[in-house]
């Protein structure tokens, strides 16, 4: 179909196919939630083992350290999420607001940004026209928040998602290095821990990589490095103090 031949009713079948993917984007802000805490827990409990265990011999001691760090990693994570991507809704609410007001009070100046946005786009001024008086006749909101800002009218961010996501996977990735650590025997303890270490942050590379359609390999082998580094830097400083 050329573009100087769109008609309105095929946008509106459009807008119709892609309210599901704003469901899915909200699935996905809860998933990119769920792998960064997977990534923090892991990354900070190993740190706080290896800088412990680097100062005592204690299993206990080690073991009640990593175990307060994750408590408090996940809380910190699930926290963090609320407080972002609550200010992020509250945006999204007040552009809502702001262009419910711009339509009653300068419909003529909203109808002609539906106008230039489809001409710019290659429609003709004509029938961009039709396009702006069918659209803004049935469905006036949702298509200034799609037009302006990509938003999906109702389909806003929920943190409360996005903190339970952060909270349970922070606490599950922590758990790995903690689990090894106190769960191996004495001498292959830092052994088993520095191996599951590198195993979970490689398969939150790997989701990552996957969620964002990225370079898989590069994301698991900087991920494996991160730890590491994460390991040494830890337990360097527990070996000076």
């Amino acid at each position: 179909m050329f573009l100087g031949t769109i008609k309105p009713m095929d946008i509106f079948k459009k807008e119709k196919a892609t309210k599901e993917q704003a469901t899915m984007d909200e699935k996905l802000n809860a998933i990119r939630a769920g792998v960064l805490g997977s990534n923090d827990g892991i990354l900070t409990v190993v740190g706080v083992l290896f800088s412990v265990a680097a100062a005592t011999t204690n299993n206990f001691a080690i073991f009640i350290a990593g175990l307060a760090d994750l408590m408090a990693c996940a809380l910190s994570m699930a926290s963090g999420e609320y407080a972002s991507v609550s200010s992020q809704s509250d945006s999204e609410k007040v552009v809502v607001a702001q262009e419910e007001a711009l339509l009653k009070s300068d419909f003529s100046g909203q109808h002609l940004t539906v106008e230039n946005f489809y001409v710019d786009r290659g429609v003709t001024r004509s029938t961009a026209k039709a396009i702006a008086d069918e659209l803004l006749t049935k469905k006036p909101l949702e298509t200034m928040l799609s037009i302006k800002y990509d938003i999906k009218l109702g389909h806003y961010m929920n943190p409360w998602s996005a903190a339970w996501a952060s909270l349970f996977s922070a606490a599950i990735g922590g758990v790995f290095p903690l689990a090894a650590l106190i769960l191996s025997p004495a001498r292959y303890q830092f052994i088993a821990t520095i191996a599951a270490t590198a195993v979970a942050v490689a398969l939150t590379g790997l989701l990552s990589a996957k969620l964002s359609n990225g370079l898989v390999k590069r994301a698991v082998i900087r991920n494996i490095i991160i730890g590491l580094l994460t390991i040494a830097i830890h337990y360097g400083i527990g070996k000076l103090f």
